[in-house]
């Protein structure tokens, strides 16, 4: 009786554990490299159907963005709404599949020499 049920607490805990993990890690941005970058203007309006036939809309969005070391690269990505302008960004990107991630950060939270080459 004392096996079963520790056995069913430790289950109880890997379960939640796991449900927990899957809430707070977004699994778009592992093994991603990030870029920086500022929202300067509008995105282009995307719009688009679903599978069911309802309309919706997404922003496209092509911005210079710089790495840590300050290396610049143009990137390209949609967001379910228009961005604040002038807000700063970190993209998380992989290599064969682009942004696949965004945060808006504060200008202080910008690595050195991102930030010198953003602000200008």
């Amino acid at each position: 009786m004392k096996k079963l049920l520790i056995t069913c607490v430790t289950i109880a805990i890997i379960i939640a554990g796991g449900l927990i993990i899957l809430q707070k890690v977004n699994f778009n941005r592992i093994g991603t490299d990030e870029y920086y970058t500022q929202i300067k203007g509008e995105g282009k309006v995307l719009e688009e159907k679903s599978s069911t036939g309802e309309k919706y809309v997404n922003y496209e969005y092509k911005l210079v963005a710089y790495d840590k070391q300050g290396d610049q690269k143009t990137l390209t990505f949609t967001a379910q709404k228009q961005l604040r302008e002038n807000a700063y960004l970190t993209l998380f990107v992989k290599d064969k599949k682009g942004v696949t991630s965004y945060k808006e950060v504060k200008e202080d939270e910008l690595p050195k020499k991102a930030r010198e080459k953003l602000i200008k």
